[in-house]
């Protein structure tokens, strides 16, 4: 293999337009912190959700699908707005990823990308998560879904490969079972990131949103 095989973390689409990356929980299985800790999103505030409530349908649709890429999923999380609070805005992601039916799960499953190591890290390591990657998508279908939120750069290769070969070893319905949960935990990560960024960009615009093509 040519030069050093996908060495920088590739975030799904929203996050390669945000100043923060969306990092994803834990699966559970394997110790790291939840999404439930003690203040576990330091990120949000009242004007990035502010904003948030504000935008067009359009726009925050777009935006939405950069979270989760069922277009269910984003239609119901738009239409609720607006949220009095960051913690109403989980509640109603949380129970819209929880109502996805199968096609629903597949079509978000399809706009995902499987999570990579940070710059700096081995190479052996790159390559194994690489042969690790294709090992799975080729028996389930998708990319590997985890959510990462709270893991060092230093831990990652060690979770995600032992996450992967524990995954690797389910049937098919368990498995989409907790794909379904980590992309649960993702999403709320990603919407973290969204509130931020809506909060730092200054008088973002509904035009400006249009920059997100939908996902899928």
């Amino acid at each position: 293999m040519a030069g050093h095989p996908r060495h920088a973390t590739r975030s799904p689409p929203l996050s390669s337009h945000l100043p923060a990356q969306a990092r994803g929980g834990s699966d559970p299985s394997l110790g790291s912190p939840s999404l439930h800790d003690a203040d576990p999103f330091p990120r949000t505030d009242d004007t990035g959700l502010a904003r948030f409530n504000a935008l067009s349908p359009e726009a925050a649709h777009s935006a939405l699908l950069h979270c989760c890429g069922s277009r269910r999923w984003a239609h119901r999380v738009a239409a609720h707005r607006p949220y009095p609070d960051f913690g109403a805005l989980l509640a109603a992601a949380d129970e819209a990823s929880y109502d996805l039916s199968q096609p629903d799960l597949s079509e978000a499953l399809a706009c995902e990308f499987p999570p990579e190591l940070e710059h700096g890290a081995a190479y052996a390591a790159i390559l194994a998560l690489d042969a690790a990657h294709g090992e799975y998508e080729r028996t389930f279908g998708h990319a590997f879904v985890i959510c990462l939120d709270g893991t060092t750069p230093e831990e990652q290769a060690d979770q995600l490969l032992a996450a992967i070969r524990r995954r690797m070893e389910l049937d098919l319905d368990e498995e989409r079972a907790i794909s379904a949960d980590e992309l649960r935990r993702v999403a709320q990560v990603r919407l973290a990131d969204l509130t931020h960024w809506l909060t730092s960009a200054d008088g973002v615009s509904a035009a400006e949103f249009g920059l997100f093509a939908p996902v899928g």
